[in-house]
C-alpha cells in the first residue's frame, strides 16, 4: 500500500507532520480528518524504484478526463484549488497525482493555473498552455476548458483510428515473415540431407529455397549482420533528427500511407489552431505553438515560413496556400475565415472535413490492404510447398529411374 507524507495542522492548532498508509490521497486525507487532523499538504512517499518502474508521462486520455472533470468543476464555481484537491484525490494516474499536486502548491501560493501547468510539460503540452493562459485572460476558463477537452477526444479517437488502421497489417506482415522463416530456416533444412543422400537432379523452386535457408544455417552471420544493420536503421530515423528528417519525407512519397499521414497532420493542425483562436490567443502565436506541436517535420518547416510571411503583414489564408500542403477545400475555408473574422469556425470545419476524409482514407487503405496482404502470405506459403511437393516427385522419379 502506498505511503503518503503529509503536513498538517491539529485541534490545537499546531503544526505536525507524519506518514500514514492508504490507497489513496483521497483515503490518506479522510484517514487524517478522523484523527482531527487538517491536511495542508500530502504527497506520495516514493520508494528507490518507484522512479523507473511508474510511468511520468500523462496519458491523453487521463488528460481529457481531467480537464472535463476541472470543467464541470469551474463552471459550478468550485475554486479551482478544491476542484484540483477532488480530481487528484480521485485519480489513479500517479504522474497526474503528483502534477496536480505541485500545482495545488503553485494556486495557494498566489500562482496562476496556466504558469503552474507549464512547469509540468509531462502532462500539459504547450497548446493547453497557451489556452489556459487566453482563458485567465478573457475569463472563459469553463468554455475553454470543455473546448480542450473536446479536441483532446477528437484527438485520441483519430490517433485510434490511425493505430488500428497499421496494426492489422503489420501483424499480417509479421507473420508472413515468420512463416517464412519458419519454414526456411528450420522445415526445409530437415530435407537437405535427404535430398543429398538420393543425389537427385531438384527443380528450381526447390534450390532457390535451399539457397535461402543456408543464410539461416550455414550463412546464419550474414543474416545476423542484416537484421543488425536493419536495428541500425531503424534506430537512426527513430533516435537522431537527421533520420527523423529522412523518415519524415520518406512517409510523405509512401503510397496510399501519405495519404493518411496527411490528413492525420492536417486535422491536428486545424483543430488545435481553430481552439486556440476561439481561446482568443493571437493568430501569429496560436500558429507557433501548433506549428511546433507538428510532428513531421516537412510540415515544420513550411508552417514556420507561412508564420514569418503572416508576420510580415501577408496575412492568414495566403501563407498557407502557399505551403502547398493543404487541399482546396481548406484552402477556401482559410479565406472565408480570414475575410469574415470567422476564422475560428472555419478551421473548426476543416478539421471535421479533414477526419472524415482521414477515415475514409483509413477505410480504402484497410480494404485494399488486407486481400493484398493474403495473397502475398498464399504465394509465399505455396511457393515453398511447390518447392517440397516438387522435390519430393523429383526424388520418388530420380529413385524409379534408377530402379
Amino acid at each position: 500500500m502506498p505511503k503518503f507524507a503529509y503536513a498538517a495542522i491539529d485541534a490545537q492548532g499546531a503544526p505536525t507532520e507524519g506518514v500514514t498508509k492508504a490507497s489513496t490521497i483521497g483515503a490518506a486525507r479522510s484517514i487524517l480528518v478522523e484523527q482531527n487532523l487538517f491536511p495542508t499538504k500530502i504527497e506520495e512517499r516514493r520508494g528507490m524504484l518507484d522512479f523507473e518502474l511508474t510511468q511520468e508521462k500523462v496519458k491523453k486520455k487521463e488528460l481529457m478526463h481531467f480537464t472535463r472533470q476541472l470543467a464541470v468543476f469551474v463552471k459550478a464555481g468550485i475554486p479551482l484549488t478544491d476542484a484540483l484537491v477532488t480530481i487528484g484525490d480521485e485519480t489513479e494516474d500517479v504522474a497526474l497525482r503528483r502534477c496536480l499536486g505541485d500545482m495545488i502548491d503553485d494556486l495557494r501560493n498566489g500562482g496562476l493555473l496556466s504558469v503552474s501547468a507549464a512547469n509540468h510539460p509531462e502532462a500539459f503540452p504547450e497548446y493547453y498552455v497557451g489556452i489556459l493562459q487566453a482563458a485567465e485572460l478573457t475569463g472563459r476558463l469553463d468554455e475553454s476548458l470543455e473546448s480542450l477537452a473536446g479536441y483532446l477526444e477528437r484527438e485520441i479517437d483519430t490517433r485510434s483510428k490511425v493505430v488500428s488502421a497499421l496494426s492489422y497489417p503489420l501483424i499480417v506482415m509479421v507473420m508472413a515473415f515468420g512463416t517464412v522463416l519458419l519454414l526456411a530456416g528450420y522445415v526445409l533444412p530437415q530435407f537437405k540431407p535427404l535430398f543429398e543422400e538420393l543425389g537427385a537432379e531438384l527443380p528450381a523452386p526447390t534450390r532457390l529455397m535451399l539457397f535461402i535457408s543456408r543464410f539461416f544455417t550455414d550463412l546464419w552471420f550474414i543474416t545476423a549482420a542484416f537484421f543488425m544493420v536493419l536495428v541500425g536503421i531503424f534506430v537512426f530515423l527513430k533516435k537522431t533528427e537527421k533520420g527523423k528528417g529522412i523518415k519524415d519525407r520518406m512517409v510523405l512519397k509512401l503510397p496510399i500511407v501519405s495519404g493518411i499521414v496527411d490528413y492525420a497532420i492536417l486535422e491536428r493542425f486545424c483543430r488545435i489552431l481553430g481552439a486556440m483562436v476561439k481561446a482568443g490567443v493571437p493568430l501569429p502565436e496560436g500558429l507557433k505553438t501548433t506549428t511546433e506541436s507538428t510532428s513531421n517535420r516537412v510540415y515544420k518547416e513550411r508552417l514556420e515560413v507561412a508564420r514569418a510571411a503572416m508576420l510580415e503583414g501577408k496575412g492568414f489564408s495566403q501563407p498557407l496556400i502557399d505551403t502547398e500542403l493543404f487541399p482546396g477545400a481548406a484552402k477556401q475555408m482559410f479565406k472565408v475565415g480570414e475575410e469574415t473574422g470567422t476564422l475560428d469556425e472555419q478551421l473548426e470545419v476543416a478539421s471535421i472535413y479533414f477526419d472524415r476524409e482521414l477515415e475514409a482514407r483509413i477505410k480504402k487503405f484497410t480494404t485494399m490492404f488486407e486481400p493484398i496482404m493474403i495473397v502475398f502470405v498464399g504465394v509465399i506459403v505455396g511457393f515453398v510447398a511447390v518447392a517440397l511437393v516438387s522435390a519430393m516427385y523429383g526424388v520418388l522419379n530420380g529413385t524409379k529411374g534408377s530402379v
